[in-house]
């Protein structure tokens, strides 16, 4: 439960981080900075978010495989999963 306590915390992190990311491209597009600048930050905002995405589905699939709805059968099939999963892709 720690760990799972631990790792959440280390996705809202990583998500609060990125979160002021976005302003600062824009920022730096209304004042006209250098093109390589911007899309050098715009590149770390997509590689934060995607990273971000990645440790939240690599945390949960076990628990979205194995743990049962209401007692009845899992919360998602493999293909539900892979489906899921490839959106972050």
């Amino acid at each position: 439960m720690a760990d799972e306590e631990a790792a959440a915390r280390a996705v809202l992190n990583r998500l609060r981080r990125a979160q002021g990311q976005p302003a600062g491209v824009i920022t730096m597009a209304e004042e006209g900075r250098d093109c390589r600048d911007v899309m050098t930050q715009l590149a770390a905002v997509s590689r934060a978010l995607d990273r971000a995405g990645f440790k939240i589905a690599a945390g949960r699939i076990r628990e979205c495989m194995t743990t049962p709805i209401g007692g009845g059968k899992p919360r998602m099939n493999e293909a539900e999963l892979d489906k899921l999963f490839l959106t972050l892709a």
